[in-house]
């Protein structure tokens, strides 16, 4: 069938659905297990409802459901990406078709960077109106049978909520029964969707006029009463801000302050002044939500995307709360889900454009330190997938080496770890250098290593001890210690802590000689593993029943 198969190839597609009989008439469909995301939500510290400004994505990009529609990937040259998840707190993908459900790959990427995903209900028009006629107006049963179909289609495709975007006038009956329908909605969404989320989108009053209000105000609020949060529409001043807070009260996490990156209409600030939209927001403690950043990609071009959009975000970083890492084993080779070439142990295997979300691996932080480091992504050379992390940065005059902060981390410490790193050097004289993990620790007062006689580090720094070789039982798990290849240097190292929390993972760039000169160094990270050696020696659990169907030779 057309909605699940793409007509000209018959890969498996991710798709939408059109109108109020689409929508009731959707059922589980045998063809349509593609579209189910594979990758749960990950645990990531601080949870959701913390009690700090959170920050929301909003992907709207040329009608949606482009070359991200193709859910086993596609050869694309230049394809968009997100990658700054440790950054932001809820991925919405939007749409102009009513019943937006975010392609797959977008949800097995945010979740397994711990970003839950939303999708779209929207109405629009004069079309929108005769829909919202025909199910708000028409009483319980009709509006409880669409929050029914929405909660059902989350729950079976695996993603987290709706964003609800009414885009035209209402009828008295069906404006008095919205705010029915959006508990309703919301209440079925918590209880089938595990975290699930319904947001408003600042649109039609209390009354059914079509007329935003960039603010929250008695206008508008009991749309916000009825469901976890709502998202303003992006022409602001500073005192609707003051205003919403206010009224907003101890829930002013939940209003989604909207910032259009492309600056449409009369804004603070768009593109490369988002910063002072987000200065403000931030301000009055309340959460924000950026539409459209694919801005970076659509206005700048798609050839220096990579370079325009790690600029972008670290306009942002200060007015962004990051999250932390809060479940072990914690392994990534920092792909990005394309490439030009595809890698395998340092090899490039395979040369040709590739775009798959679903391939993405955990992305790190992005940390910049003006004229001192830069984080990057590499695309000519990996150990494993499509890119590596390149480091960029400088060693100041008498100072011997740089720290990069890859990840926070927030858990108990485990007593025993093995990390391993695999990496690059380039640049002219890359046996100056030497690279080696750091992991820091909470409670330094009570956080020894190894041996409780020994004094614990100031304020819990640990270098892991190097091993020259994996220990065994892991030398299959951990092979990359000893096959460094194409170039690649592997590491392999244990540490032992007791009675303390994990905080941050770092890697640490040191010259071998000291100097009075600035000295520049480039460094690949192809591979980083974080293991709890009690969980690496089970063995893991063995594949069963597996299938094969609709095959179909060529």
């Amino acid at each position: 069938p057309a909605r699940y198969f793409d007509t000209k190839t018959t890969e498996p597609i991710s798709f939408f659905l059109s109108g109020l009989e689409e929508l009731l008439a959707w059922q589980p469909n045998s063809n349509d297990e593609f579209n189910v995301s594979a990758v749960a939500l990950a645990k990531r510290q601080p949870p959701l409802h913390s009690r700090r400004p959170r920050t929301l994505v909003c992907h709207d990009m040329r009608g949606g459901y482009l070359e991200d529609r193709f859910i086993q990937g596609s050869a694309t040259r230049n394809p968009y990406v997100f990658y700054h998840w440790r950054y932001i707190d809820i991925f919405v993908y939007f749409s102009h078709h009513n019943v937006t459900i975010p392609p797959v790959v977008w949800t097995n990427a945010a979740h397994r960077n711990g970003v839950p995903v939303l999708g779209t209900f929207i109405t629009e028009w004069t079309d929108g109106e005769k829909l919202c006629e025909a199910f708000l107006a028409g009483g319980e049963e009709a509006y409880g049978a669409v929050a029914e179909q929405l909660a059902r289609i989350a729950q079976h495709y695996r993603f987290d909520g709706w964003l609800v975007n009414i885009e035209n006038t209402l009828s008295a009956a069906a404006v008095g029964n919205l705010p029915l329908f959006l508990r309703e909605l919301t209440a079925r969404v918590h209880s089938a969707v595990p975290g699930g989320l319904v947001i408003w989108y600042d649109s039609v009053l209390k009354d059914g006029a079509l007329k935003w209000q960039n603010e929250l105000n008695d206008e508008n609020r009991m749309f916000f009463d009825a469901c976890d949060g709502l998202f303003t529409n992006y022409n602001w001043k500073e005192e609707q801000l003051e205003r919403t807070r206010s009224l907003a009260g101890p829930r002013q996490n939940d209003v989604y302050v909207g910032v259009d990156v492309f600056a449409r209409g009369d804004v603070i600030g768009g593109g490369f002044d988002t910063d002072k939209s987000l200065r403000l927001i931030r301000q009055y403690g309340l959460s924000a939500a950026i539409f459209a950043p694919g801005w970076v990609y659509e206005h700048l071009g798609k050839e220096n995307f990579l370079q325009n959009e790690n600029r972008f975000w670290g306009s942002l970083a200060e007015y962004l709360p990051t999250h932390s890492i809060c479940t072990l084993p914690l392994t990534t080779s920092f792909s990005l889900g394309m490439g030009t070439s595809t890698f395998q142990d340092g090899k490039d295997e395979e040369s040709g454009p590739w775009y798959d979300l679903s391939a993405q691996d955990i992305q790190p932080l992005y940390p910049e330190l003006q004229g001192r480091l830069s984080t990057s992504c590499c695309l000519q050379d990996a150990w494993c997938g499509g890119s590596s992390l390149q480091l960029q940065g400088t060693i100041p005059p008498g100072e011997e080496r740089v720290a990069v902060r890859l990840f926070s981390l927030q858990m108990p410490a485990p007593p025993k770890l093995f990390l391993t790193l695999l990496y690059k050097l380039e640049g002219p004289q890359p046996d100056d250098f030497t690279v080696a993990l750091e992991v820091t620790t909470w409670g330094s007062g009570t956080c020894f290593e190894g041996n409780p006689t020994s004094l614990p580090e100031p304020n819990g720094r640990h270098y892991p001890r190097f091993l020259p070789a994996p220990p065994p039982g892991l030398a299959k798990l951990l092979a990359a210690c000893h096959r460094g290849s194409h170039g690649w240097t592997s590491r392999c190292y244990e540490l032992e802590l007791q009675d303390c929390s994990l905080r941050d993972l770092s890697v640490i760039v040191s010259r071998q000689q000291p100097s009075l000169e600035e000295t520049s160094f480039t460094c690949l990270l192809g591979e980083v593993r974080v293991l709890d050696t009690a969980s690496v020696s089970a063995s893991p659990p063995q594949v069963q029943g597996v299938m094969a169907s609709q095959l179909w030779w060529q």
